[in-house]
């Protein structure tokens, strides 16, 4: 039995029609986001608020505690910037892509979007394509607010790297996101407060991860999300290179293109038995 195929410039057209149908999602998302101008702002307000309240924690901690970097000790509020960063950052990436899906059935919408000429890759990629472009622009402006709230400096020659820290682990955030997207549609909850507790307890976003027994610090350490925070660190706080921090993104690389597979085919499969069942807008 032979296996027909569509022919290849037949494929490229295709992969650029859907690609086109991304802009609409960014922009009715924005167009959403936007409607809320209190949401919107005071969201931007709490980071300005969390900085100062970590600078005025960080006068409680001894920095002898705290580990050494290129220039030596670091304050507490620059040790955390970057534990924060990552954290608001795995935690909005989780529960809005779960509550993208939740919001279209509770609106009705998700059933009649999936009865369009559109793929289930291009709606997965369209419900998130705003956190994707929102997310980093957070980051950066936390990381500004922090600059503002107190002494903090961070090694511009580190901003590379640290961008391609980060853009190298949004896949990963994406991946668990997508994953809880396809619990919430089987299950119509996603329950995911207990992973985000876990990978940030054992990530190093708030303290050094030798303060666990030794045992428990070296699994810690093999957390994708202690790596990102880590490798940022190096960057913006010390004099790390590219060389200096390949080590972590060649780990972080592959964890993020598995975490993001793994996430696209469980809310194929999800899809699926709703699609089967006849459920899929049902809430």
């Amino acid at each position: 039995m032979s296996v027909v195929t569509a022919p290849r410039g037949n494929r490229l057209a295709l992969l650029a029609s859907e690609a086109a149908k991304l802009p609409a999602f960014l922009r009715r998302d924005f167009l959403g986001a936007w409607s809320y101008r209190m949401a919107f702002f005071s969201d931007a307000v709490g980071l300005a608020f969390q900085a100062v309240l970590f600078f005025y924690i960080g006068k409680m901690v001894d920095p002898d505690v705290l580990p050494t970097y290129g220039k030596g000790n670091v304050s507490y509020l620059e040790f955390v910037a970057v534990g924060i960063a990552i954290s608001m950052l795995i935690g909005i990436g989780i529960f809005r892509a779960a509550n993208a899906f939740r919001n279209e059935q509770l609106m009705g919408t998700l059933e009649a979007l999936l009865m369009t000429p559109t793929t289930a890759t291009t709606v997965q990629f369209g419900s998130v394509v705003y956190d994707l472009v929102y997310m980093p622009l957070r980051t950066a402006i936390f990381f500004i607010a922090i600059a503002f709230a107190g002494d903090v400096s961070f090694n511009p020659d580190g901003i590379l790297p640290a961008t391609a820290t980060l853009l190298l682990f949004i896949p990963f955030v994406w991946g668990l996101g997508i994953m809880y997207a396809a619990a919430t549609l089987t299950f119509k909850v996603s329950g995911g407060g207990f992973v985000v507790t876990l990978l940030t307890i054992t990530s190093g976003a708030y303290f050094p991860l030798t303060l666990f027994p030794a045992w428990l610090a070296t699994i810690a350490e093999l957390n994708p999300m202690a790596i990102a925070i880590d490798t940022m660190r190096e960057s913006l706080l010390g004099d790390a290179g590219w060389s200096d921090v390949a080590s972590g993104l060649v780990v972080l690389a592959p964890a993020s293109l598995v975490t993001l597979a793994l996430g696209i085919g469980s809310f194929r499969l999800a899809l699926r038995r709703e699609r089967r069942r006849g459920s899929v807008g049902l809430y």
